[in-house]
Parts: structure tokens; C-alpha cells; sequence
């Protein structure tokens, strides 16, 4: 009870925060037409008294006002609903924007790794629309109880123990809210599958997977595993729901005793010549109406359930990521030592392995540094730390001397460009796609002109129907649509729009491209890395898997089950005849 109460207080304060006005604008017209039905009961038992009195005037008059009961209701209601679905609609975006902020508030991406964060994601995707309803059901909650309030002052006029004829629809409200906690339950249990379920139907739908799925022969595979999946939840689900049905069902036999006592009271008293035969129709009416609001608050017991338990959801991704520690200090200037890792170690939220196991590197400041290794040896791990998108296990990472830990995040991560192999495809005008890689100079006159010469993409761009303002991607009907090769030009364009980054991390972003072509940009990149370097000290640390590549950098590291195997440059790393010396030899045998 007190989570929904909670949540009816946070959605009167987020609706009341986007427009007071329209707020109390829809509780009066919703408040207004919530009158209509009880006082059409009272003035139908007038009327039927009058009528049966012979008083023609009365009756007529009674009869009007029930009518003009009737229409408050159906026009209020009309009025208040132009009101509470523009707030719904609001709030569902403000909402959905609290949604984001929590995915992307935390400093590092712990939270994005957690089963139990991307179960309650998924989910509140599901319950947007519940989200969106929550300023009208909350709405409805007030009408519910003025229309109970009203209906209870009536019946006690005709007979006071008719108003133990509400108590008889608590029953229905306990049987719903325990239907919907078994329903909450199923959806929480059922969750995984059910993501598994949409990325199953999402690569069958998918341009992207539409190569495999037609060579391999995927589709049947895909469509019988959906459907199994599919089953699976769905039976789950159904089983929540059957039991919820039978919960409700027997609520509402409890109402029916209820209901039907109460009109047998009535009638008995009217046979007696107690009540008036108003009295009965005022009383019929009413218990009518009383059933009717029962149904009503099972169905906003139900929404408010929905409600409170996806503003719950929220509250748990926003309490899941734990406090960062305050940052006091900032990145410097310019590196004159480096960066140094001592004995650090890592592992993945909810695993027990360590992807990192006592790992001691020293980067001196403008050095260009390569990282090879098996997939799966660390390597893309260790360049997450050095953005800081995780916090070690154990160990330190020290920037000039201090502890990346204390750096403030923000100001670290703008002096960092990256270049990722799961880089993302933004389909947006080519210019915007490339100038988000350093948002402050976007509209800065040939900023990205620069950065594409640095990433060697200008014949992608020249090809582009617009240039720079040609829109990326076929999900637009002026869009262009790009090979994978272009993509990833695309993509380091944007690693290249900072000048002078203190860190440069290419984590194999050339891996769509062709060895010559990589090696072509690597030996610009690192001629670009040493001429930073020089000026500010910046260090450049790219992964590959071609030793073609990796033999210009300064130091090489070789990575094997999250350990540094081997570390020198090229020559010593020959010399030493190791795994470094084994797999470049074979590398290069396989180009002669």
C-alpha cells in the first residue's frame, strides 16, 4: 500500500511540475461529472415518488434534473479528458526521460552489465503506456472516492445498514491487488526469455542479419526457437493469469451476496410500508452503482499497481548504481609521466572470473602503445578502465601520480577520443555523425572537415550524395545507405574530432577494413599521436590482431589470460622469441 501511495504522490508532483493548470483544470471537470451518477439515482427516486404522488410538477423537475445530470457527466468527462491525456502524454515523456537520465547517470557501465538492470529495463518498455496513464488514474482515484462518498450518504438516507454494502467490495480490491502481485512475479520470472523472444524476432527482422539468415538457412531455425521461447512465456504468464482470474471471480461472489442482501432489505422494508417505492429505486440504482464501483476499484487498484510498480522499477536503476566517490582533482594539461597501472585486477558484475589478473604497465607520457592477444585475453577491458567505465577490483590507475579515481569522470573522458570495433551507427546528417565526437565544436567552422582528413575518409565523404550534409542510413527516405567499411570511416572521423586528447584508444576500429588500408591508417595515426604527444604529452593505446600493424608502436603488449605475457617493442619482442615472435611469424607467412 505504501509503494502505491508513493507513486500516487510522485505522479501528482511530475503532473503538477508540467502544468499545474492543466491539472487542476481536469480534477474539476473530472470532480464535477463524478456528482452525475449518484444524484441521478436520488432524482429518479424523486421522480418515481412524484409521479406515483400525482405531483406532475415534481416529477418533471426531477426528471430534468436527471437528465441534466446525465449530460454534466458525459460533457464534463469529455472536457477533462482533452486535459489528462495531454498531461498523460507528458508525463509519459518526462518519465521516459528520467528513464534515460538513470540509464546514463551512472559514471561507468556496471549498471548495463546486471541481468536484474536489464530485466526492469525491458519491462519499463513494456509499461511505457502504464507510465502514460498514470496522471488519469490517479485522476480517476479522486472521482472514485467522491462518487463512494456521495453513494454512502445516500443509501444511509434510506436505510443505514445499506451502508455496510461498500465493505462487501474490499474483497474484489484485496483479490485484484493479490492477482496483479502474482501477475508482477510472472513478468519479473518470465523477463529473460522474453528479451531473448524480441531479439530472436528483432534478427529475423533485421537488414543486418538478413545475409546469414539467408545463407546459413536461419529463418525456420529462428521463427520455431521464437515461437518455443515465445510458448514458454506466454505459459508462464497464463498461469499468473488463470490464477488471478479465480482470485477476482471469488471477490466478486463475495460483492454478489452482498448486493443481492441489500436489495432484499430494501424491498422488504417497502412491502412493510417502511420505504417508499423511490426509496427502492433510489436504493437498486445506487447498488448498482456500487457494483459498478467496486468493478472500478479493482480496475484502478490494478492500474495503480502498474503504476507504483514501474515508478518502483525506476527508483531500483536509480538506487542500483552505488554513489560515485566525490572527484577532486582534475585531468592535467598535459601528461609529463603517464600512466601507470599497478597490480590491477577486474571482473564483470554477477561474474566470479577475473577478466584481469594483476596487471603492472607503465605508458611513459607521448608513447604509442599496441595490445595483441587471443579474444577473450583482456584487451578491451583493460582499454574500459583506462576510460574509467568500470572501477578495478583491485589496483590503481595513476595519471601523472593520481588516482584516475579521483579525476572528475567528465572532464577525463573529454580529454579521451576513442575509436571502438562495436562503434555506433548514428543516422543523422554525415556532419552531426562525425562532429558528436566532440560535441562543444560541432558547429566550429572546418572542425569536421579536419577530422575526416585525420581518419582519411574524404572519398567517403565525397562520395555522399550531400557531402557532409548528406543524411546516413536507409531509415530515412533521403538517406544513404553505407557499406561497412564506410561506416567505420564514419566512425573514426568521429574519434579523430579531438586535437589533442591526453589518451587515444583505438580498440580494432579498422576491423571492417583491408590490411593495407589499415596499416595505412595506423602509420598516420601514429605519426599524428607522436606529434600530440610532443605538445601535450598524450599517449596512444590501439588493439589489433595484424602484427603488420602493431610493429610501428613503441611498446607492444602481449595479453593471455588477462595477464601481460610479453611487453617491449617490436625488435625486443623478436628477440625474445616468444608468442609475440611465434604468431608474427606466422602472420607474415600467411601475406608472402
Amino acid at each position: 500500500m505504501s509503494e502505491v501511495l508513493r507513486s500516487i504522490g510522485s505522479t501528482l508532483v511530475s503532473a503538477w511540475r508540467i502544468s499545474p493548470g492543466k491539472l487542476l483544470a481536469a480534477a474539476v471537470l473530472m470532480l464535477l461529472g463524478a456528482v452525475s451518477g449518484p444524484l441521478l439515482a436520488l432524482f429518479l427516486g424523486v421522480a418515481v415518488d412524484a409521479a406515483l404522488a400525482g405531483d406532475a410538477g415534481v416529477a418533471v423537475a426531477a426528471t430534468v434534473a436527471a437528465a441534466a445530470g446525465i449530460l454534466l457527466g458525459l460533457t464534463m468527462e469529455h472536457f477533462a479528458h482533452i486535459y489528462f491525456f495531454e498531461l498523460g502524454d507528458l508525463h509519459e515523456q518526462a518519465t521516459e526521460r528520467r528513464l534515460g537520465e538513470l540509464a546514463h547517470a551512472p559514471v561507468g557501465l556496471a549498471l548495463h552489465e546486471r541481468r536484474d538492470a536489464a530485466d526492469r529495463m525491458e519491462l519499463l518498455r513494456q509499461e511505457s503506456w502504464a507510465l502514460g496513464q498514470g496522471v488519469q488514474t490517479v485522476l480517476h482515484v479522486a472521482v472514485l472516492f467522491t462518487q463512494i462518498g456521495l453513494t454512502a450518504v445516500l443509501l444511509a438516507r434510506v436505510q443505514p445498514w445499506l451502508l455496510l454494502l461498500p465493505l462487501f467490495a474490499v474483497p474484489p480490491v484485496l483479490a485484484g491487488r493479490l492477482a496483479e502481485r502474482r501477475r508482477e512475479r510472472a513478468e519479473l520470472a518470465t523477463a529473460e526469455p522474453n528479451r531473448l523472444s524480441r531479439h530472436l524476432l528483432d534478427l529475423a527482422m533485421s537488414a543486418a542479419a538478413g545475409k546469414e539468415v539467408r545463407l546459413f538457412g536461419l529463418g525456420t531455425l529462428l521463427r520455431r526457437r521464437q515461437a518455443q521461447v515465445r510458448r514458454e512465456v506466454d505459459a508462464g504468464l497464463r498461469r499468473a493469469e488463470i490464477a488471478g482470474t479465480l482470485l477476482r471471480l471469488g471477490g466478486q461472489l463475495v460483492f454478489a451476496v452482498g448486493y443481492i442482501g441489500a436489495i432484499v432489505l430494501v424491498v422488504r422494508a417497502a412491502i412493510g410500508n417502511e420505504r417508499s417505492v423511490g426509496d427502492v429505486v433510489l436504493a437498486i440504482t445506487l447498488a448498482v452503482q456500487t457494483n459498478a464501483q467496486a468493478a472500478g476499484a479493482v480496475a484502478l487498484a490494478h492500474a495503480l499497481q502498474r503504476n507504483a510498480r514501474a515508478l518502483s522499477w525506476l527508483r531500483w536503476l536509480r538506487d542500483a548504481s552505488p554513489p560515485e566517490e566525490p572527484a577532486d582533482a582534475l585531468p592535467p594539461a598535459a601528461l609529463r609521466d603517464g600512466i601507470e597501472l599497478r597490480h590491477v585486477a577486474f571482473r564483470y558484475p554477477g561474474s566470479d572470473t577475473d577478466v584481469l589478473v594483476d596487471v603492472n604497465l607503465r605508458i611513459p607520457a607521448g608513447t604509442t602503445v599496441a595490445i595483441v592477444g587471443d579474444n577473450g585475453a583482456g584487451k578491451s577491458t583493460l582499454v574500459k578502465l583506462l576510460c574509467r567505465f568500470y572501477r578495478p577490483a583491485a589496483g590503481t590507475i595513476g595519471v601523472d601520480g593520481a588516482d584516475l579515481e579521483r579525476l572528475d569522470p567528465v572532464a577525463w573522458r573529454e580529454r579521451i577520443a576513442a575509436g571502438f570495433q562495436d562503434y555506433v551507427r548514428l543516422e543523422v546528417p554525415a556532419r552531426s555523425s562525425i562532429g558528436v565526437g566532440d560535441p562543444p565544436r560541432l558547429d566550429e567552422p572546418g572542425a569536421v572537415e579536419r577530422a575526416v582528413v585525420r581518419a582519411d575518409a574524404q572519398q567517403v565523404v565525397d562520395r555522399l550524395p550531400d557531402g557532409l550534409d548528406t543524411h546516413l542510413g536507409k531509415a530515412y527516405a533521403d538517406g544513404a545507405e553505407l557499406s561497412g567499411g564506410q561506416w567505420q570511416r564514419v566512425a573514426l572521423s568521429r574519434a579523430m574530432m579531438r586535437d589533442e586528447p591526453l589518451l587515444l584508444l583505438l580498440d580494432e576500429p579498422t576491423a571492417a577494413l583491408d590490411p593495407l588500408t589499415e596499416h595505412a591508417l595506423f602509420d598516420r595515426y601514429a605519426d599524428s599521436a607522436r606529434a600530440v604527444g610532443a605538445r601535450t604529452g598524450g599517449v596512444t593505446v590501439f588493439v589489433s590482431h595484424r602484427f603488420s600493424t602493431v610493429r610501428m608502436a613503441d611498446l607492444i603488449l602481449v595479453m593471455a589470460d588477462g595477464r601481460i605475457a610479453e611487453s617491449g617493442s617490436h625488435d625486443e619482442l623478436m628477440a625474445l622469441g616468444g608468442t609475440y615472435a611465434e604468431l608474427f611469424t606466422l602472420q607474415a607467412a600467411a601475406y608472402r
